[in-house]
């Protein structure tokens, strides 16, 4: 019974992760869209500044692992120093921007499935600068993946009246130039997750709360040099726009504190149940973002974009079932050790 009472708290907490990182990520996916797609107030204007929402999300979540850390972690010694994360901060400050910027440019759906395809930039960078070698199901997950991100790149939306309403949303409709930046911005996380897997590397007592405070500083400290460090730099205006327009200003701190929740349950996640655990339920998260943001916007996709997202999506779950069977060979091989 005691052991049956157990295995029932571990799937009632294995819920309350999934509940928690598909509402509080979902969620902050229909804000990100209504803030970078909205006109705000009667003079009907948009808000240009999206970089300002990378810093905003810096300074909830630094001041959230803070409180975090002085509530719930116990205080020791031998965790990386403040000092260690600002080569990540740099690049966890870039990327994001550009992920963000890219809803200037694409749609959010379509963001959403470039921004899937992260192991297509890992592989390369494995292969050709560290010679790593993959098997051939490797490859064939990230053909996959490419594939549907380049099929729904290239598609047309049903209909012609979807099609001018999708573009109309976007602020400056440059289907490239929005690609781009996503793939740029899967190409700085891969550094950032090199980085941070070195120095957990290196500071073995680091925790999960330690490296969100040292990540968040960083970035809270580039963000506010890229957005107040000159005269007329744009966080004035991003500031001056939200005093004009509170509606988009109660937006943007809900988008931020959606981020701040949803980091807690990843870690909560990630420590409970591991990696491949999380990167399950993110990646059905990312699926079922893209259909709710396909009804809320009331832009249906069409049955080619819809098969390219089921590629994208079948090839992602592949490559969770070869973690998943990796994972098995290696526990029987500690097992019989």
């Amino acid at each position: 019974m005691e052991s049956h009472g157990a295995g029932l708290r571990r799937v009632l907490v294995l819920a309350f992760c999934v509940a928690g990182i598909w509402s509080a990520y979902i969620y902050q996916g229909v804000l990100q869209e209504t803030v970078s797609t909205k006109r705000f107030g009667p003079d009907n204007l948009r808000f240009e500044h999206l970089a300002f929402l990378n810093l905003a999300q810096s300074v909830v979540c630094l001041m959230w692992s803070f409180i975090m850390i002085k509530l719930w972690s116990s205080s020791s010694n031998g965790g990386a120093p403040w000092w260690s994360y600002w080569s990540a901060g740099i690049t966890n400050t870039i990327g994001p921007a550009m992920g963000i910027e890219a809803l200037k440019y694409i749609s959010y759906p379509a963001q959403v499935l470039a921004k899937s395809s992260k192991m297509i930039p890992v592989m390369l960078m494995g292969a050709l600068v560290y010679g790593i070698r993959y098997s051939i199901p490797e490859y064939v997950c990230s053909l996959l993946v490419a594939g549907g991100v380049s099929v729904f790149a290239l598609s047309k939306v049903s209909t012609e009246t979807t099609s001018s309403k999708t573009i109309s949303k976007l602020a400056h409709p440059n289907a490239p130039l929005g690609y781009g930046l996503c793939f740029l911005n899967l190409a700085f996380d891969g550094f950032t997750n090199a980085t941070q897997d070195s120095i957990t590397a290196r500071y073995p007592k680091t925790s999960a709360w330690e490296i969100m405070l040292g990540m968040n500083l960083w970035g809270t400290i580039y963000n506010m040099v890229f957005m107040f460090g000159w005269p007329g730099a744009s966080g004035y205006s991003a500031v001056q726009f939200c005093k004009q327009h509170p509606e988009a200003a109660w937006d943007i701190f809900l988008y931020c504190l959606c981020g701040a929740v949803g980091q807690n349950f990843i870690f909560l996640t990630i420590s409970r149940f591991g990696s491949l655990t999380n990167t399950t339920i993110t990646t059905t998260r990312k699926f079922v973002s893209i259909v709710v943001s396909s009804l809320l916007s009331g832009n249906p996709l069409s049955t080619k974009q819809w098969g390219s997202v089921f590629m994208v999506f079948s090839g992602l779950s592949y490559q969770i079932y070869l973690k998943w069977k990796k994972l098995q060979r290696f526990q029987k091989k500690r097992k019989s050790m």
